[in-house]
This record gives C-alpha cells, structure tokens and sequence, in this order.
C-alpha cells in the first residue's frame, strides 16, 4: 500500500476548488440525497475521515463514525487497460504543454479531448461508476462516509490531478517515465520488457550506481529535457530586493547619508537580477541568448 494520499484531514473547504475537483464533486452532489451529503461535508471538516491511501487503483479509507471502531471505504473506478493508457500517453507526449501543466499541478483545460480522442473518458459520467463500499450498516450508496471521503478526493485532484488517473490505473511516477521514454524513441512497454522477470532477464548482473561524490552534489551535467521544465509567473511580483529592503550604506565623507550611492547600487543589482533571471529561463528552455 502507498502512503497516505491524505495526511491530515480537517480544514476541509467546498470553495476556490480547482475546475477539475469541482467536476469530480458535481457528479456526486447529483445525488438525491441532499441531508446525507451535508452531514458527508460535516464529516469531512471536522476530521471524522482518518486516513485515505492508495491500494493500486482502489482508494481505502478509514472513517470515524458514531461507533468506537471507525468504518472501512473504499472507492474505485474501473482502470483503463494497458493499451488504453498507450494510446493516452502517445496523445500526451505530442504536446509538450500537457506534460508542463501537469508537472505544475495544473490539469490542461482540453485534458478530456486527449481521453475522448482515444474513446475513454477520464471522469465517470454517472455515480453509479463510481464502485464504493462502506462497513457501515446504512445500505444506501453513497453513505455519509462514503461521502466524506468523495469530497476529500476531491480536495486531493485540486493539489495533485495525477490522483484522478491513478484512480484509472496509472500512478504519476508511471506516466511521467512512460512521457520521457517516448521523448527518448522508445515505446511506454520498452522499459517494462527490459526489467520483466525472465530468465535471461535474471541472469543479467544488476548495474552498480556510481558513487556521489560530495563535491559534485550540486553539478548536473545532462541536458534539461525542455519538455518538462516548467516555468510559472512568481506569485508575487516582489523580488527578493525588495524583501530585503534598501542598503544601509555608511554616510559620505562630509556626513551626508549614502542615499544616492544605495538607490544607484539597487538600481544596477536590479537590472542583474533581471538578465540573471532571464537567463535562467533561457537555459532551461535550452536556447541560446
């Protein structure tokens, strides 16, 4: 089993949610049971929903309830199969966006083009697709818990939208390196034959890592794939001169505060921190100045 895809449970909000967690909610508040789901958000606010991992492609979760011992949920969706997510992957990897959105916490708007091109369909269109089971003895689906759990899924999409195709069968780390392996010539499968437990695969010796060498922590000497570098606006538009403030340079030879001199060596470290910063977005792109 994973680590907790959810680690702390309380301060759970309905609002500002990203569009690709609201889609995920709106199918749920599509349910007649409007009381059940109010106490679902009162659960999931008030911490009631201990823990949330992942077990392959089913979400597992422990909720307390009005018994002692909390409740066990699960939550699946059915997993697109290999050759589905090969031909998702493939349509991926031909628009390098997609890849930096992804990496930047963003789900790319037109996501649902890249699956409906390839006849699937990332989100359930109905709840009924949507396989959940509480140990609860209410019988109706989904139950309070049941829900609680479903809105804190859909907190988790709005911090990570690879959470949302785990849930069809592929972790981010494996669509990542499907991504570069495409980007290399090699097909999603290449690296998976490569490693596949037969035989001539076992006799081979395993490849010793080379050593680091601590003062070689800092150097990387491979080309940045620029695919999947991904650069975002600052959140904010002051840089760290202006966190730091102005410099407190000594007084002049006759008494005069160093005024001029420091607005003169601001305006010259700002204009390093400009072509410094362009740079840098320039190297990552791997283009030339």
């Amino acid at each position: 089993m994973t680590p907790a895809i959810i680690s702390s449970m309380g301060n759970y909000e309905i609002q500002n949610r990203e569009w690709w967690a609201q889609q995920w909610v709106d199918l749920l508040e599509t349910s007649r049971f409007k009381k059940r789901l109010e106490r679902a958000r009162n659960y999931a606010r008030q911490g009631n929903v201990l823990s949330i991992d992942f077990q392959g492609a089913e979400v597992l979760a422990k909720v307390q309830g009005t018994e002692p011992i909390p409740y066990q949920v699960s939550i699946s969706l059915d997993c697109f199969s290999d050759e589905d997510w090969n031909y998702v992957i493939t349509t991926l990897s031909q628009e390098a966006l997609y890849s930096a959105k992804l990496l930047a916490g963003d789900m790319p708007t037109d996501i649902q083009k890249v699956f409906g091109a390839n006849g699937l369909s990332l989100y359930p269109f109905r709840l009924s697709e949507v396989h959940a089971q509480c140990s609860c003895p209410d019988q109706e689906v989904p139950c309070k818990h049941i829900g609680a759990v479903y809105y804190l899924l859909g907190s988790s999409f709005s911090e990570d939208p690879f959470v949302l195709f785990q849930l069809r069968g592929r972790t981010k780390e494996q669509i990542l390196q499907a991504l570069r392996q495409l980007r290399r010539g090699n097909s999603p499968l290449a690296e998976s034959e490569e490693y596949s437990e037969t035989p001539e695969a076992i006799s081979k010796p395993l490849q010793q890592p080379t050593p680091l060498k601590i003062e070689q922590f800092w150097e990387y000497n491979e080309p940045l794939d620029s695919s999947l570098v991904v650069i975002v606006p600052a959140s904010s538009s002051e840089t760290v001169l202006d966190v730091l403030g102005p410099i407190p340079l000594a007084s002049d030879s006759v008494g005069t505060p160093g005024a001029n001199s420091a607005q003169t060596v601001m305006q010259y470290l700002d204009s390093v921190y400009q072509a410094v910063s362009q740079q840098a977005v320039l190297s990552a792109l791997n283009r030339e100045v």
